[in-house]
């Protein structure tokens, strides 16, 4: 529609307002349920006669729960859009409570003043009480509100189309546009436009994006402007330093932190797996110098973390004559290369056992998008020339199990697709990490340790 139509028939209100609306009373109910639930707490052990020592111990948990939630976002946007991101936010705030007033009541020593029982059954209580608030919250911002509760406007002058769900979209009038600099009812038409707006988006052409730049900042509003170069870019965020500006194009996938976090999964599950798998690994390795003389490893550069090179290790399931250290041809069903051990090693997984002791020295990870050979071929071509996109895949370490392999994207790349699925489901895991999802990688892999296209 057009910016006069959508002031002539949208009646709007500044969304702000039914936030802290919700926000004071989300504030108030979290304070009663406390009170309430220590005091329904203490009435439970009606012989000790605690209720009003629950509720004296409330008076000194609240102000700590109150400002430790304040600053862990529970009051905030995504709090009232996300129910889950705001039953955890809450949760970790009444935990950090927890231990504050434990820590508090040691040092002053009277921990000894109230039941620990009733102190327990209290904030189960109140954590309980609280979701349930949140659920209702939730519930009627849906019904009432759409599920919005910030307004979005997206003015479209002339540039690249984009889709934003829960955007009001409305087209700039050429005229009107040309005239605002020098007319004040054309300024002031803008100006009532974007009133009572959250976020005001511009899609213009490059010429034009410096007249939004001060229209908007004029207008008091968070403006953002749509860039198509930025969009090629991928462009993360901006940054400013002396007097610069700066597009941050790049950004490492994981904090340290989270790194830290990683390692120690890797080291958790390794390690015993290593001590658990020994025996297995010696028989198999026995086995391998048995058949025909050869290595039991076979060393393979591949490409690693930071597009750093390594060598990776598997047990060797191939005649020494016929190894592929290049990696150009794909394994086949029926592949002549393949010795007998190796078609039940391969066909079992085992041979990917070695790639544990990469994970020990740190060059690879249990979970992460899986190192490919340098030569390998999907429909004759190289898999950097496939997809351009490839070469993100390498902002992790490497992988012994991956997202895709649980998903059953393995074996022989023949198509153009076998690789597209692969890379697809290999930048989701490095866009969604997390120490859970892990967790879930490596137990789904008990599933398709055999699976129809290991050989």
């Amino acid at each position: 529609m057009s910016l006069k139509d959508y002031l002539d028939t949208k009646v709007r209100d500044s969304m702000e307002h039914r936030r802290i609306q919700l926000y004071a009373m989300l504030f108030l109910f979290d304070v009663a349920i406390g009170f309430a639930s220590f005091w329904l707490a203490g009435k439970v052990y009606v012989g000790e006669n605690v209720s009003m020592r629950a509720i004296q111990v409330m008076q000194l948990t609240a102000p700590i729960y109150l400002v430790i939630a304040i600053y862990n976002r529970v009051y905030s946007i995504e709090a009232l859009q996300n129910l889950r991101y705001a039953i955890w936010r809450m949760g970790l705030a009444l935990a950090f409570a927890v231990m504050f007033f434990l820590v508090l009541t040691f040092y002053a020593r009277t921990s000894a003043d109230f039941a620990r029982s009733t102190f327990t059954l209290a904030i189960a209580i109140a954590f309980l009480g609280m979701a349930l608030v949140r659920i209702f919250v939730s519930l009627r911002i849906k019904s009432q509100f759409g599920g919005r509760v910030s307004n979005i406007l997206l003015i479209e002058d002339g540039g690249p189309e984009i889709r934003l769900p829960g955007a009001e979209r409305v087209t700039a009038d050429p005229s009107l546009v040309e005239n605002a600099q020098t007319n004040p009812e054309a300024l002031d038409m803008l100006g009532r436009t974007m009133l009572y707006n959250d976020r005001v988006i511009v899609s213009c052409p490059i010429e034009r994006r410096v007249f939004w730049t001060r229209i908007m900042r004029a207008a008091g509003v968070r403006g953002e402007v749509v860039s198509e170069a930025l969009q090629e870019l991928g462009a993360l965020a901006l940054e400013r330093h002396d007097g610069w500006s700066f597009l941050v194009v790049s950004a490492g996938p994981l904090g340290l932190r989270d790194r830290l976090t990683k390692r120690a999964i890797d080291l958790a599950f390794t390690i015993p797996a290593l001590i658990f798998l020994g025996p297995i690994m010696l028989v198999v390795a026995l086995l391998i110098k048995l058949e025909d003389g050869g290595p039991v490893f076979f060393v393979q550069p591949r490409m690693g973390q930071g597009n750093v090179m390594f060598n990776m290790l598997k047990f060797r399931s191939m005649k020494v004559a016929k190894l592929d250290s290049e990696g150009a041809r794909s394994t086949s069903r029926d592949d002549d290369r393949v010795t007998r051990i190796g078609k039940f090693i391969r066909r079992t997984s085992i041979d990917e056992l070695p790639q544990l002791l990469n994970v020990l020295r740190s060059e690879m990870s249990l979970v992460g998008p899986r190192p490919h050979a340098l030569g390998s071929l999907a429909n004759d071509k190289l898999f950097w020339e496939i997809d351009t996109d490839y070469w993100q895949r390498h902002s992790l370490k490497p992988g012994l199990t991956g997202l895709a392999q649980v998903r059953g994207f393995r074996g022989a790349t023949e198509t153009e697709d076998h690789l597209t699925d692969r890379l697809n489901a290999d930048l989701e895991y490095i866009r969604n990490w997390s120490p859970l999802a892990d967790i879930r990688i490596i137990f789904a892999t008990a599933r398709v340790l055999v699976h129809p296209n290991a050989y």
